[in-house]
């Protein structure tokens, strides 16, 4: 009795953190690898806004408002322009009348979010950003948790330790080269906008996973692209009107505009699709790599040293990806399913977060059936 005692206590622990009955055919699925790919798709996309801003920055032009605003601009043209010609409930008319204040929130929070992430640069150095920046995880999770019902194990804190510390030791090679990028005018307030940006960034990120997840892709992206517009160009002809008409348009200055805001459209594009698969979190952790692809790019184009110390970080923060993708959350909130649209494969994506919730459900899983119960 003693012994079945021990295994069924050992059981339940197993399975609260994460760890029951899984081996690494379990693990290596081929739907973690199809996120482990997109998700460093989404990072090349974040490496290439990167490079060709710090290019902008190296050519004197500074106007990180007008930059997103031909995203959002691209956004509405394609986005916003598919919500108009639907009908019925689906068609922006109708969206505008229920939920015009919820996307108007989610527009200044991203829009904000973007605009206090570069302004930060010229106050702080780049490590402090690289540092402060991953704050937006631990409130991801909060505001998932309180408001997305999302419950997770011990495996998927331990998991974002990890990764974490991938994020350390690329911090710790920068340290080590003494590439101190940015600046040290004002460190309390650059800290400060990039604290400000994490929590702007992961409440546009909640909102973002309960649309795309619930409602639709073309809707959130077609309301963002709407919104983000307005006020971008509200912002940018109140604080950027001098720095725009000082720029010196040449070719290379219009193909860098180009590439930034190409790549923040296909960032915008398919981050829905990777967050609809997995959740705003675990994007957010595959998302840690984009720096150390910005750094390797820099190798080349920026001439910085090499450190070992990058191949550990980018290892490190796979490895803590993998583990927090490996047990799949709970969420409490049941899904309406009517976000699964023709346009976006959504009905395949709606059956893969059905399944999640099931596994963590439990079926056969010793004491599952005790964890709504729980919650």
């Amino acid at each position: 009795m003693e012994v079945h005692g021990e295994e069924r206590l050992c059981g339940k622990w197993k399975f609260a953190c994460g760890l029951y009955s899984y081996n690494l055919r379990d693990v290596f699925t081929w739907r973690l690898l199809k996120t482990i790919f997109m998700g460093q798709v989404l990072s090349l996309l974040i490496c290439g806004t990167a490079v060709s801003c710090q290019y902008l920055v190296t050519a004197g032009v500074e106007t990180p408002m007008l930059q997103s605003f031909f995203n959002y601009a691209l956004l509405l043209l394609v986005y916003t322009t598919t919500l108009c010609t639907r009908k019925g409930e689906r068609n922006i008319l109708q969206v505008l009348k229920t939920k015009w204040w919820k996307y108007l929130l989610m527009g200044v929070a991203d829009v904000e979010a973007n605009y206090a992430v570069v302004k930060a640069y010229q106050f702080t150095t780049l490590t402090s950003i690289q540092l402060l920046d991953c704050f937006v995880i631990p409130v991801l999770m909060v505001l998932s948790w309180f408001l997305l019902k999302t419950r997770y194990r011990l495996v998927h804190f331990v998991a974002v330790a990890v990764c974490l510390l991938g994020v350390g030791a690329m911090v710790g090679a920068d340290i080590v080269a003494e590439r101190h990028q940015g600046s040290t005018s004002d460190v309390v307030l650059g800290d400060g906008l990039v604290l400000l940006s994490a929590v702007l960034y992961a409440v546009s990120n909640v909102g973002q996973e309960y649309t795309v997840k619930n409602l639709s892709r073309v809707e959130f992206l077609g309301m963002m692209g709407l919104f983000g517009t307005l006020i971008s160009g509200i912002q940018l002809a109140a604080l950027e009107t001098r720095a725009v008409a000082a720029i010196k348009w040449d070719l290379c200055i219009s193909v860098l505009f180009a590439v930034y805001a190409l790549c923040m459209y296909a960032l915008y594009s398919f981050m829905p699709v990777v967050v609809k698969m997995t959740s705003a979190t675990a994007v957010n952790l595959s998302l840690l790599t984009a720096d150390l692809f910005s750094l390797f790019c820099g190798l080349y184009f920026f001439h910085y040293t090499f450190s070992t110390l990058y191949i550990v970080s980018f290892l490190v923060i796979t490895v803590g990806f993998v583990m927090f993708n490996a047990a799949p959350t709970y969420s409490a909130l049941a899904e309406s399913g009517s976000g699964s649209d023709e346009d976006d494969g959504g009905a395949d994506l709606t059956a893969e977060s059905s399944s999640d919730r099931r596994m963590s459900a439990g079926g056969d899983t010793p004491g599952a059936e005790t964890l709504p119960a729980a919650l």
